[in-house]
């Protein structure tokens, strides 16, 4: 039989072992106990947060994939019945149609699949996750640099960098110190409707496709050289500036310059 720290190395398990963390990481993901009405975790491990988020959710549900946990964590919270303890897969659940949240430690090896699931889940209002601090700088422009996955969903979802978990707060501890995440779906839109979300898409993607070298020159492609240059001069942007260092707001701007 694997020992516990095998095991927790084979699922990508780094359990949080400091307890002010989980607070903290609780408190942002449910500022308010009347919000999430839902709140969902990620990864429940050995319920260092799913403590603090059942005292501060209306109801939990905490899922865990390592079927030698679920025992316990169904033990401690036996009399606590708003929490209810979701022994499987977490991707493999079927987003709830009503209001939720997402919150979680979660496992590095899978926070690319786990942030798909919660974009693509119509009912998600916000998600606060523990990743690889890394992927968190990435994602929220931390570095000065942007990504295709954050400028394609920025009118959709608000991408912020919270904080930062040294990884000795982890047992076994990772390699790298972890970062919080937040995704929040925008009440109202920064574009709606059909149209205007396809010459998005369209826009953006052609901006990272790399093709001739630079964000002007990509642009170019599908648009006449005179246009481009418009747009660049009200989005305030140098024709020679990198793609991964446009930030949303001055994509939006130039999106509204080159589809008006």
């Amino acid at each position: 039989m694997a020992r516990p720290t095998q095991r927790a190395r084979t699922l990508s398990q780094n359990f949080l072992a400091d307890r002010a963390t989980a607070e903290h990481v609780a408190r942002l993901a449910a500022p308010d106990r009347r919000h999430p009405p839902l709140l969902l975790e990620v990864g429940a491990g050995n319920g260092a947060l799913t403590g603090p988020l059942a005292r501060r959710s209306r109801e939990l549900h905490a899922y865990e994939i390592d079927p030698r946990l679920v025992p316990g964590l169904r033990a401690r919270f036996a009399h606590t019945p708003h929490v209810h303890v979701v022994a499987g897969d977490f991707l493999a659940a079927r987003p709830p149609r009503t209001p939720f949240s997402v919150a979680g430690n979660v496992p590095f090896s899978r926070t690319a699949d786990i942030v798909d699931w919660c974009l693509s889940a119509p009912g998600l209002t916000d998600a606060t996750l523990l990743t690889q601090l890394e992927y968190a700088r990435k994602r929220t422009g931390d570095y000065g640099r942007w990504s295709l996955l954050t400028v394609l969903t920025w009118p959709c979802h608000e991408w912020r960098l919270l904080g930062r978990v040294g990884r000795h707060r982890f047992r076994p501890a990772p390699r790298v110190d972890a970062g919080i995440l937040r995704i929040q779906r925008r009440p109202a839109p920064l574009l709606t409707g059909t149209g205007p979300r396809r010459t998005w898409s369209d826009l953006v993607e052609l901006g990272f496709s790399g093709v001739g070298g630079s964000l002007h020159a990509s642009l170019r492609r599908a648009h006449p050289r005179r246009r481009v240059d418009a747009a660049f001069r009200a989005a305030r942007l140098d024709p020679g500036v990198l793609v991964g260092e446009v930030a949303p707001d001055r994509w939006l701007r130039l999106h509204e310059e080159l589809t008006a």
